[in-house]
């Protein structure tokens, strides 16, 4: 139901416990995109160089991502190296190339003007406010941010803030932004920012739901294995947002089975480096993995 995203589309070399790989399809955008592809159709708003392959965009397009509103421009595609140890919590970045994406200008084409629900995936809070003004048909805006625009784009941020309808963002970021040591908390003050909910991501623990009702923890799923943690918050916010887009409903209960999808389909990603698990999964098996979930927190 016009879902639409906005963000960054690279290419990964990333080195985990489990293994390697080298310039693999990823990106903010990228991960979003085909996490929500399993619930809706989704409008992809992006750039990349003229090194971006065919294959990509063909991977896309056979997830029913339209691709109309994908910029390609001279040069490079955005670059970035990582690598994990340990618990696997947080990447250690080794080198990022900006190349065309330190130019993104994005427009949201005609053919997108009617885009009922947008995400603004991570990025500068400038560029995400240049986005949303022009996303003016938009009944639910949703944004992103990291610790790096918390530091640096603070009062810009706060600005976003105020014109979007909910944020996603992680533990270490809110506790970040509000200065408070407990989650609850910090979600009651981000929405004292402006947005309506606060999704706050926990890892391998789940999140928490925050609107001005009540606060939810969701548990998260206990997948058998993590071989790659990249993406997962970016896939985590596209099954949130296709699961709304598709039933339509922003109510307390239809928040709450989003979050669900959301935390369902970042477990997938993670069974496998970069994209390959989403390219692969179905969504038969996120209903049946979502139903193992239902009887899982069943009491």
């Amino acid at each position: 139901m016009s879902l639409l995203v906005v963000g960054s589309i690279a290419f990964d070399s990333i080195e985990t416990p489990y293994g390697s790989v080298e310039n693999a399809l990823g990106g903010s955008a990228t991960y979003f995109s085909l996490a929500a592809s399993l619930l809706t159709d989704v409008r992809l708003v992006g750039v990349v160089g003229e090194d971006f392959p065919d294959e990509f965009l063909r991977m896309f397009e056979a997830h029913d991502v339209d691709t109309r509103g994908l910029q390609v421009t001279a040069g490079k595609t955005f670059r970035w190296t990582g690598a994990y140890a340990g618990d696997m919590n947080e990447a250690e970045t080794l080198a990022v190339e900006l190349n065309v994406f330190g130019e993104f200008d994005p427009h949201i084409p005609e053919e997108y003007a009617d885009s009922r629900f947008v995400f603004l995936a991570n990025g500068s809070p400038s560029i995400q406010r240049a986005v949303r003004e022009q996303a003016e048909n938009a009944e639910l805006v949703v944004c992103d941010t990291m610790n790096y625009w918390i530091e640096t784009a603070n009062d810009e941020l706060k600005r976003l803030l105020g014109e979007v309808q909910g944020v996603v963002l992680n533990d270490q970021e809110a506790r970040l932004l509000t200065g408070r040591d407990v989650l609850v908390d910090s979600g009651k003050d981000i929405m004292d920012m402006g947005p309506e909910f606060v999704v706050i991501k926990k890892g391998e623990h789940g999140a928490i739901l925050c609107s001005h009702e009540i606060c939810i923890p969701v548990p998260g799923y206990p997948t058998g294995v993590v071989r790659d943690p990249t993406g997962a918050g970016d896939s985590f916010a596209g099954g949130l947002m296709g699961a709304i887009a598709r039933a339509d409903d922003l109510s307390l209960a239809g928040l709450k089975r989003a979050l669900a999808y959301g935390t369902i389909i970042a477990s997938v990603t993670v069974e496998g480096f970069g994209t390959s698990t989403l390219e692969k999964a179905r969504t038969e098996d996120i209903e049946e993995r979502l139903e193992e979930f239902r009887e899982m927190l069943s009491l």
